[in-house]
């Protein structure tokens, strides 16, 4: 057992201590810039709406309680979240970007990432008009003292700012801090609401036992949902490689059985961030536009309709959600450079190494492609049965409080805490190689 000395020198000279501090930093900045409210606008009016709106209650718990507040940071980590899904599927169509994704090495990548930027401006612009609009038509929403032409031009502005600086916010974690900038806002944002989730369940639970009964029920259920999510996340298919022996002099080097690990689940939680950006981006200006003073009824009953059809609480939702689920972890183990069939087959034929019983070259790929496809597949139907099992479990003993914090919140918030202790993880082993290589 490593001693309290040893376990200093780690944390010192791998730099963690650094990184960590630099995370909570950029994250103490990110809660500021959330308390900071929009001028001219009436934030007791909206944040009643956003109450009773699933939608924009949803929305507000992943902008950390920033659009319920009309914050200066109201549209959150969305604008780069849904220009990062963009960019990544134009990228998969379009020859030029996919080769800058897969044969330009950091250069491509870094153009891929100056072009989801651009995006994310565009799409910041346009969310923040759309978001005006519908304060526009909410009852004392606007403050009347305001200057109208003024005042829309400069919160457009000033959202579109604030979209920008949680955007800078994400990419300083993921390059200077801890883990993955986007998904740990999200983190931090899902955190900061449960203490309203559980004050409003335990308003609604105190005064009948039967509820209490269903709370604990759907407790448990949360519980294992979490421990599935666990094995999930570090479910690995471990494919055996065989390599080959070298004699140099009068000594035989190599030989050593490896294998190759294939994730269960190679997209972690992006897949399911993605999917919900994906859904509520459309659901969203349904329900903006919805507002709108329509002359033609069946206009109006349509965009009604949709709303309703696309709202977090119908069944199409929820089908719709799985569906997304599992294309994105097939599309997000398709561009992972180190999940690719032919280049791994490519790599083990070069250094002699191989399958057993599998000839190298064409046949070593196709055989992991199947493995790699049936392994995706398994991890894409247990991601979408466990996103549904809270989420019913929570109608079903009719304590929806915790709808907020359900299914989606947990696997966010397991896999972004999985992935922040592998990180961890690594700087300890790399100072532990460090010190080995001093000896």
């Amino acid at each position: 057992m490593p001693s309290t000395d040893d376990l200093m020198s780690m944390w010192n000279a791998s730099g963690l201590k650094e990184k960590i501090l630099f995370t909570f930093l950029m994250i103490a900045v990110w809660r500021f810039g959330v308390q900071m409210p929009l001028y001219g606008i009436n934030n007791q009016v909206f944040s009643s709406i956003a109450q009773g709106n699933n939608i924009i209650g949803f929305l507000d718990l992943f902008s950390g309680g920033a659009l319920g507040k009309v914050s200066i940071l109201a549209l959150g980590i969305g604008p780069f979240i849904t220009s990062s899904i963009i960019v990544q599927l134009v990228s998969v169509v379009i020859p030029s970007l996919e080769k800058l994704q897969k044969e330009e090495g950091e250069a491509g990548r870094r153009k891929l990432s100056q072009y989801t930027r651009v995006f994310t401006v565009v799409l910041a612009i346009f969310q923040s008009f759309i978001f005006m609009l519908y304060l526009h038509h909410l009852p004392g929403a606007i403050m009347p003292q305001v200057n109208p032409i003024a005042f829309y031009a400069s919160s457009i502005c000033v959202l579109t700012a604030g979209a920008v600086l949680v955007m800078w916010i994400s990419e300083l974690i993921t390059e200077k801090g801890i883990g993955n900038g986007g998904s740990l806002v999200i983190f931090c944002g899902i955190l900061s609401g449960i203490p309203i989730y559980a004050s409003r369940t335990a308003q609604l639970v105190k005064a009948s036992s039967q509820m209490q009964i269903g709370l604990l029920v759907l407790l448990t259920i949360f519980f294992l949902a979490m421990i599935l999510i666990v094995i999930m996340q570090e479910a690995v298919r471990k494919v055996i490689i065989v390599n080959p022996k070298r004699q140099i002099g009068n000594k035989v080097y190599g030989g050593m059985n490896s294998f190759i690990p294939f994730k269960l689940n190679p997209g972690g939680v992006m897949p399911i961030i993605f999917a919900i950006a994906i859904l509520l981006f459309p659901s969203t200006i349904l329900a903006l536009v919805g507002q709108a003073n329509f002359k033609s009824a069946a206009v109006k009953n349509l965009v009604l309709n949709l709303n309703h059809y696309l709202s977090p609480d119908g069944i199409t939702y929820y089908l719709l959600y799985v569906g997304l689920i599992i294309a994105l972890t097939f599309f997000y183990a398709s561009i992972m450079p180190n999940m690719q069939p032919k280049d791994i087959a490519d790599n083990l034929k070069k250094y002699g190494s191989s399958i057993p019983g599998i000839k190298p070259g064409k046949p070593t790929a196709e055989a992991l492609d199947k493995i790699l496809s049936k392994t995706t597949f398994i991890g894409a139907i247990g991601l979408g049965i466990i996103a549904l099992v809270p989420s019913f479990a929570s109608y079903a003993t009719h304590i929806e409080t915790l709808q907020g914090i359900g299914a989606t919140s947990l696997i966010i918030m397991v896999g972004v805490a999985l992935d922040l202790i592998n990180q961890v993880r690594t700087h300890l082993l790399a100072r532990n190689y460090e010190s080995f290589l001093k000896e």
